[in-house]
């Protein structure tokens, strides 16, 4: 492999990566896919759709009202505002590039979907509940017939090159194969975009492409990036429960369209919750995992109207049901919480930078103060989409550096690629998941600890760790962590960089020589 330090090297293949590296045409650009292109991303499966107020009744200070209600008194205002109001145009943006949004039977009309804690329809869909393959799909098109861009498929991010001041001044990468430290190769770059995705591949149960654990949040958090609100994982409450991993989704969409969540006697389960079943996922998710733990079965049930339509409006819920052995003509899909989304992540400015110079990212691995402590429904791809734009201006305004820059040898050893252990998944299942305690949150820290910081310590368990810690010192229940007891109302964000998240683990196990050796 060969770089020139005028390219901006963007890291992750998903919509967030894609939409960056076209917005930034023509300059030079190398995109890494850690495998083929658009391929293990969490946005191929992306079945809700994109939210836009695009609608007569509608308004984008609407839709942000509606983004701040279901942030729980973390979202940032300023961020939503801005966000909404550049949602439209990044749907134009699709429409050029050629994505076939859902239009009513004449053709004109766009049709828009009502899902959670939504007070209008803005949800719009390609291909009914196959909006994110369909988007990927024609961005992935754009980029691989763009001129300025190139892509290094099969290749991983080892770690971010950083300069003798700190700043990020390229990547080093191996090919999928090889070994951490063992043929990596350093490229260099004028700016590095981090678009790896979120962190579901932790959690033993999870919609999320299993390879999605995290990479991009560990390379930031080694750069010595400030990552923000680590604790906060949305649950999806409808995961199709039928043992695949990972998990199916039942797209929230079919509420929106009429079904209910029931329990094994047809009793609705969300009859008595404000809301009722359109209540933000947070309370969703909850209120079927205490069900669940109580020991019974939670099913959505569709209207028959929707069951027999099923395939044409929502033709992969559809497929997904049939492959797996689901009795449409029951009318009853068994479904139960499951990790979903990351709305912590690095945190950014406006224009998507970090806190570490020459560093941005963008989509989930980013941290906007968007989503707060619960993502509104269908708001990730929109972000995804109009915070690329935003860095591709501000990578455009910046100025190149003239000289080559001096590089500091990567410092950390060990390192994982692929799946995280089953053990790990259980544990952030049991301990990190849709309920939490102090005592479990301890647990989960001392164990996840002693093996990331230990001798055969890989960055899956270190990138648990962070969360985990973070969960442990929000001592409140806010939004997607509900934490038990609730000792104090905080309601404010919580900041981390990997050195304090260490000495805190090192005071927490009384600085135990197994806990000695640096991550």
């Amino acid at each position: 492999m060969a770089g020139t330090g005028d390219r901006i090297v963007i890291v992750g293949g998903g919509i967030a990566g894609l939409a960056t590296a076209l917005h930034l045409a023509p300059m030079p650009v190398t995109l890494i896919a850690g495998g083929g292109l658009g391929g293990e991303c969490s946005t191929r499966l992306a079945q809700g759709g994109v939210a836009a107020a695009m609608g007569p009744d509608d308004s984008a200070a609407l839709h942000a009202a509606d983004t701040l209600e279901a942030a729980a008194g973390l979202g940032d205002a300023a961020v939503a505002e801005r966000v909404t109001r550049a949602a439209p145009i990044a749907i134009d943006w699709l429409i050029r590039l050629g994505v076939q949004f859902d239009r009513d039977a004449a053709g004109a009309a766009l049709v828009l979907g009502l899902e959670a804690a939504h007070g209008r329809r803005r949800i719009l869909h390609a291909g009914g509940d196959r909006t994110g393959q369909r988007i990927l799909d024609t961005l992935v098109d754009a980029v691989r017939a763009a001129p300025s861009i190139s892509v290094l498929e099969n290749v991983w991010a080892d770690s971010l090159a950083l300069g003798t001041s700190g700043e990020v001044v390229g990547v080093h990468l191996r090919q999928a194969e090889v070994a951490f430290h063992t043929g990596s190769v350093f490229y260099p770059a004028r700016a590095v975009v981090l678009s790896t995705g979120g962190i579901g591949g932790l959690y033993g149960a999870t919609t999320n492409p299993l390879g999605s654990t995290g990479s991009g949040l560990l390379l930031a958090a080694r750069a010595g990036a400030v990552l923000r609100d680590l604790e906060f994982v949305q649950f999806h409450p409808t995961a199709i429960s039928v043992g695949r991993d990972p998990m199916p989704l039942a797209t929230e969409a079919l509420r929106g369209e009429g079904a209910c969540l029931i329990n094994g006697a047809g009793e609705p389960v969300m009859a008595d919750v404000p809301g009722a079943d359109l209540a933000p996922r947070d309370i969703v998710a909850a209120t079927l995992f205490a069900r669940i733990a109580r020991g019974e079965d939670v099913f959505l049930e569709l209207p028959e109207d929707l069951a027999r339509g099923l395939a044409h409006r929502f033709p992969g819920v559809a497929a997904l049901c049939a492959a797996n052995g689901v009795d449409l003509a029951r009318r009853r899909i068994p479904v139960r919480p499951a990790a979903h989304y990351h709305m912590g992540g690095v945190r950014v400015a406006g224009n998507g930078r970090t806190s570490v110079a020459g560093l941005w990212a963008c989509g989930e691995v980013a941290s906007t103060g968007l989503h707060g402590a619960n993502r509104l429904a269908s708001n990730s791809l929109v972000e995804a989409l109009v915070y690329a734009r935003w860095i591709a201006e501000d990578l455009q305004s910046a100025a190149a550096g003239s000289k080559p820059p001096k590089v500091v040898p990567p410092s950390h050893r060990g390192g994982a690629t692929g799946h995280a252990a089953p053990w790990l998944r259980a544990l952030m299942d049991r301990c990190v998941g849709v309920a939490r305690d102090d005592a479990g949150l301890r647990e989960a820290v001392c164990d996840l600890a002693s093996a990331a910081f230990g001798r055969d310590g890989d960055d899956h368990t270190l990138t648990a760790l962070l969360i985990a810690v973070s969960a442990l010192n929000r001592r409140e229940s806010r939004g997607a962590h509900r934490r038990h007891p609730q000792t104090s109302a905080e309601g404010r964000s919580s900041e981390w960089t990997l050195a304090e998240v260490r000495a805190q683990v090192l005071e927490l196990t009384s600085g135990e020589p197994a806990l000695q050796e640096a991550s």
